[in-house]
Formats: structure tokens, C-alpha cells, sequence
């Protein structure tokens, strides 16, 4: 099978891999700020999620544990079978998944700014059936305002308008699918099967997945590690790109440190 996924690969080929998994309306270029840091110690691989960026969409409807099939066929696809991972929003749903399903997959795993049950189903309704009719575009402005504090988009307007133009890029119909796969997961039940060590990051000013929705996942994966970023929202990675950067490395550690420390 050959996956349909697009993905970018950074850093060293004989350094461990590490997969970075983006949030709903991005691509891989969502981690800009942390590659150069983490592709000098790891194999790192950027994806898109079907219906994103360069990713074909599926033919069936999304679901959580159909996009996380798909990121086990591209690391089958690239012959890699045991992964570090870290992802957000989005992307921490299908971490999530991965590590409870397939977690002789999975050897560490970071999960920000994410949720494990991210209701109500009708709202996610909604919203796929208004981007089917108007675009991504439509709904840009509402999601922009819980990407980004509003000091954060006064001070750096630019990178706000290319998360802008990230988002109203993303076709309408593989944002719509992802919305509706959101709608209907409940990835709570599944916590307590995963192994992998966790670190469970949030923003302490996000009112897309608020600090509670990470209370309960670093409360329920056994051994897991709660750490609440200061002055950031939903993109915390972007907002405040030294302090996540900073964890992620003390969480995945440097080749040769397996548990994260020195």
C-alpha cells in the first residue's frame, strides 16, 4: 500500500524519529519553530493529515482512527517501525489514538494543546457544514482568535496573517471531514492503554482545548507529565516557541537519553 500521506523529513537518517502531527487547518510548516532545533538530534517527519496541505483525502469518511491508519502506512511506507511523537491538537487526538492501538509503535509521546473529547458533536456539525458551503475561509477569524492571544497578534501580525493563509488554503472538504471526525471521538476510555511516556502540554490561555481538557488526559494515561505554557493559546508552539522547544527536548531527550535527561 502506498500511503497517501505527504510528509517532509528533516534531520539525520541514522538519528531516531521523532513525528510531528499538526493541528486542524495547518500543515508540517505549523512546526517551523521547533524543526531547525529538533532535526539537529532527530529524524524528524512532518505530515499532513488527510484533506490537508499535500495529503489526498481518504475515500471513506474520517474518522480518528482512520487518520491514525494512515500515518501507520506512511511509517510502514517508509519502513519505520518505532517512533517518537509528538502532536497537536489534531494531532495529539491521532498521538492519542496511536499510542493506545498500535503502541509497540509508539516509544515516547508529547500531546498539546489537545483534547480527548472535544464536544459538542452538533458544533462540529456546524462548523463542517458552513466550510463546505462558504470555504475555510469562513471561518477563519473565529478560528484565528483561539490560535493566538490577542497581545500575541498585535505584536506579530505577520505570522498570524501566514497561519491565516495555512488555514483558508486547506480544502474545504478534507477540514469539514477532520471536523466531523473530531465531533465524534471519545478517546477517554482509551488513556489508560497507553505505555508510552507522556508529556501533556497546554496554554494556559487557550479556549480551544482550556487546561482542564489536559488535566484529564495527564490525570488518566498512567506516569503522565502536566506542564501549562504562560501567555500562549491553541498554537502554543508558535506563540511561545523557546518554552516548547524546551520541553519537548527534555521530554524526548537527545540520542543516547532515553529518558529525556541529561
Amino acid at each position: 500500500m502506498t500511503s497517501r500521506l505527504h510528509a517532509r523529513i528533516d534531520g539525520p537518517e541514522d538519528a531516531p524519529v521523532l513525528v510531528l502531527g499538526s493541528s486542524l487547518g495547518t500543515t508540517g510548516q505549523m512546526w517551523g519553530p521547533q524543526v531547525g532545533v529538533l532535526a539537529s538530534r532527530f529524524r524528524v517527519i512532518r505530515y499532513d493529515h488527510a484533506g490537508h496541505g499535500g495529503s489526498a483525502p481518504p475515500s471513506a469518511p474520517y474518522t480518528i482512527a482512520g487518520l491514525g491508519a494512515d500515518l501507520l502506512d506512511l511509517l510502514d511506507d517508509l519502513g519505520i517501525r518505532r517512533v517518537s511523537y509528538a502532536g497537536l491538537s489534531l494531532g495529539g487526538m491521532v498521538g492519542m489514538w496511536l499510542a493506545a492501538y498500535a503502541p509497540q509503535r509508539v516509544e515516547r509521546l508529547a500531546l498539546l494543546c489537545t483534547s480527548a473529547l472535544l464536544g459538542p458533536p452538533e458544533g462540529w456539525r456546524e462548523r463542517a457544514e458552513t466550510v463546505r458551503r462558504a470555504g475555510t475561509g469562513a471561518v477563519a477569524d473565529a478560528v484565528l482568535a483561539r490560535w493566538f492571544t490577542p497581545s500575541f497578534a498585535v505584536r506579530r501580525p505577520e505570522v498570524v496573517a501566514a497561519h491565516r493563509a495555512m488555514l483558508t488554503s486547506t480544502p474545504a472538504d478534507g477540514y469539514a471531514a477532520c471536523c466531523e471526525a473530531i465531533g465524534a471521538m471519545d478517546l477517554r476510555p482509551d488513556l489508560p492503554r497507553i505505555t508510552a511516556p507522556t508529556l501533556v502540554v497546554a496554554g494556559a490561555d487557550d479556549p480551544a482545548t482550556p487546561v482542564p481538557h489536559a488535566e484529564l488526559i495527564a490525570a488518566t494515561i498512567p506516569g503522565a507529565r502536566l506542564r501549562v505554557v504562560p501567555d500562549a493559546a491553541h498554537l502554543a508552539n508558535v506563540e511561545q516557541p523557546e518554552t516548547v522547544t524546551a520541553l519537548l527536548l527534555d521530554h524526548f531527550g537527545s540520542p543516547g537519553e532515553p529518558d529525556g535527561r541529561p
